[in-house]
């Protein structure tokens, strides 16, 4: 009678054999770093032209450290323009769009995504073909509209016309035709649950990561333009990028005072993608395990 010996398995320390497919090897963090340190350049700039003298910026050799008149520098900036009420205004703005947007986003990305009615191909359609419509086509118009409804030089001419969004709708209906299944909108419906209940107590809980993907990038979108703020408003009632085109001027342009300025305005969105970061990462990821 013959014998089969077995051979047992050998353990390999950790650090040891063939590298994991999804293990880096020193290239891929040579380029991970190369990349960080590129996006983060810029901010480190700015940091630094907010804190050195506009001859300093301006010699043939630039500093590349920070130097000590960051706080003069701004002083000077919330002197030369109306930027502590642009900050207010664009965070009122801001939010207030981020907020109307990812709701109206969600109700309606749902409707599109898992209920059934009649004309549900066409208006998804219509709404993804006014994506295609440049925004300055409709400048004149709105501004007619703006104008009968007296809301000129007021901020709810800058909300009103962002409250809801294509790009938004779209984004969520595909968030949630991955994310959200049929099986968990069919027992509510056995349970006697309605259409707001389910979008209520299911759906929103669910896109959740999806929301805030759509916020960040409603919130950048909105804090950065300056197409709209400034035809609508006038510098006495200005959004932070209409009051940063006021800083600096004179013969020469002080290019200290104008950093100064930018980096005031940059630091409410760092904030934001600081407090959103991680649900922002588990939405990326998430649509993309599903995906």
């Amino acid at each position: 009678m013959t014998t089969i010996q077995l051979q047992k398995p050998v353990r390999r320390r950790p650090g040891t054999g063939r590298r994991s497919p999804l293990q880096g090897g020193p290239l891929a963090y040579a380029v991970l770093i190369g990349a960080t340190a590129l996006f983060v350049f810029p901010f480190y700039w700015t940091l630094v032209g907010a804190s050195r003298t506009n001859a300093e910026m301006s010699s043939a050799s630039p500093a590349l450290t920070p130097g000590s008149n960051l706080f003069h520098n701004i002083g000077e900036a919330l002197q030369q323009a109306a930027i502590g009420t642009a900050l207010v205004n664009s965070l009122i703005v801001a939010c207030t769009v981020t907020l109307g947007v990812v709701l109206s986003s969600t109700l309606a990305g749902f409707a599109f995504a898992k209920l059934r009615f009649r004309g549900r191909s066409l208006l998804l359609a219509v709404t993804v073909g006014t994506m295609m419509i440049p925004p300055q086509l409709g400048v004149i118009p709105l501004f007619m509209v703006i104008v009968k409804m007296d809301l000129q030089n007021k901020l709810p001419s800058v909300i009103l016309p962002s409250l809801v969004s294509a790009f938004g709708v779209f984004f969520m209906r595909q968030f949630l035709i991955q994310a959200l299944p049929d099986e968990l909108i069919e027992a509510a419906r056995v349970d006697g649950a309605s259409s707001l209940r389910i979008f209520w107590s299911i759906v929103l809980p669910v896109a959740r990561p999806g929301m805030a993907v759509l916020g960040m990038l409603t919130f950048m979108a909105t804090w950065n333009d300056f197409f709209w703020p400034i035809v609508a408003l006038s510098s006495q009632n200005p959004t932070v990028q209409v009051a940063l085109r006021s800083l600096g001027q004179g013969y020469v342009q002080d290019q200290s005072i104008v950093m100064a300025g930018t980096l005031i305005g940059t630091l409410p969105v760092l904030v934001v993608f600081a407090l959103l970061g991680r649900q922002i990462v588990g939405g990326i990821m998430q649509g993309a395990v599903k995906g």
